[in-house]
């Protein structure tokens, strides 16, 4: 069932066009991400969904009744800022029940509240201590339960992680949602790391330039992007001209390629195949796959990550397994073949649109 939906909604500043006719609905308990590079219009959108900003033209509905023109005290909305915004004289339990005691709450009932969220967060025996004594971790943990103490019917988290290391925010990202099913909040998340979006999401919302471009479960945006820009944009992908044969193969640099052409693109004379590293397949040189140079290979553990160039200047980028890339032997300089694992290019106009 539909709990948050935006319709229409745009923003300028100045001549700017932050947001551009944005429209979406938000399931009751999803997890959404907006994702998008600095600029695009993701946190411009978040604050219109908690009230800071009014848009100048559009509605926010919550359950079906127009909440656009409502301040943030009169929407149930929990924010947690990238800064944190903790305050810096009051305790971890302080900085929890804030919310609680502006609004007059029994201080007995915001002392099982704040216990209640100091186990749920994993900050118990840490109530006393003050922000300049915690961890980056521990700080965001305060400011995700400061946000969720008045029991808030839509979390807000505009890119809670990005002042943290790599590894911690990997590990807290997993944290984030663990809490936010626990207590069953719908959660709309912004941020422009990929890997984040993708790995905690029910759904990925990709902005550019104020737009909103593609609304999917992660493995479609990343398995089965819509525009160039969202196949660019997450992950890394090959984009190389070729030609539809038919309804299920694509000629490509020679080769016929197993592929879902759309309807709409069968009849053109070229289009963009966009083909994700990982489904290039490497091999001795053979008759019937595609021949290229390396132009280099960086190790990365698990995987090798091979750059080749063509004899038509084609240039293009394969993830192959460590053990197959040792098993090959190729140098830099070295010839090698490649193809395409069958099924899994993503075919796009010409021109990219």
């Amino acid at each position: 069932m539909t709990q948050v939906a935006l319709d229409g909604i745009t923003k300028r500043f100045g001549a700017i066009t932050a947001v551009d006719r944005v429209s979406l609905s938000i399931a009751s308990g999803e997890f959404l991400c907006l994702l998008g590079a600095s600029g695009c219009g993701k946190t411009t959108l978040l604050r219109i969904l908690a009230g800071f900003t009014r848009p100048d033209a559009g509605a926010v509905l919550e359950n079906g009744r127009r909440v656009d023109t409502l301040p943030p005290n009169r929407r149930a909305v929990g924010f947690v800022f990238q800064s944190y915004a903790l305050f810096p004289t009051k305790t971890v339990a302080e900085n929890i029940g804030f919310g609680l005691a502006v609004r007059h709450r029994p201080k007995r009932e915001i002392a099982a509240r704040v216990a209640a969220l100091c186990d749920l967060v994993r900050l118990a025996g840490m109530e006393g201590r003050y922000p300049h004594e915690l961890s980056g971790g521990q700080q965001q943990r305060v400011a995700l339960a400061r946000a969720l103490a008045t029991e808030p019917s839509l979390l807000l988290l505009d890119e809670p992680l990005s002042a943290l290391d790599a590894k911690i925010r990997a590990h807290l990202r997993g944290e984030i949602r663990a809490v936010v099913d626990r207590l069953k909040v719908t959660t709309v998340y912004v941020t422009h790391d990929q890997e984040e979006a993708l790995s905690i999401a029910d759904r990925v919302a990709v902005m550019e330039a104020g737009k909103l471009l593609q609304v999917d479960p992660p493995l479609d945006i990343y398995l089965r992007p819509r525009e160039r820009f969202v196949a660019d944009f997450v992950g890394t992908t090959n984009a190389l001209p070729g030609r539809p044969i038919d309804g299920a193969r694509v000629e490509l640099c020679g080769m016929a390629v197993g592929a879902d052409v759309p309807a709409r693109l069968r009849e053109t004379a070229s289009v963009t195949v966009c083909i994700r590293p990982e489904h290039v397949l490497l091999s001795p040189p053979r008759a019937g796959a595609g021949r290229a140079k390396v132009a280099g290979a960086t190790f990365g553990g698990a995987m090798v990550r091979v750059r080749l160039a063509d004899a038509d200047g084609h240039e293009l980028i394969a993830d192959v397994p460590t053990h197959e890339w040792q098993a090959l032997g190729i140098a830099a300089g070295g010839e090698v073949g490649w193809s395409v694992r069958p099924g899994t290019p993503v075919l796009l106009p010409a021109d990219g649109s």
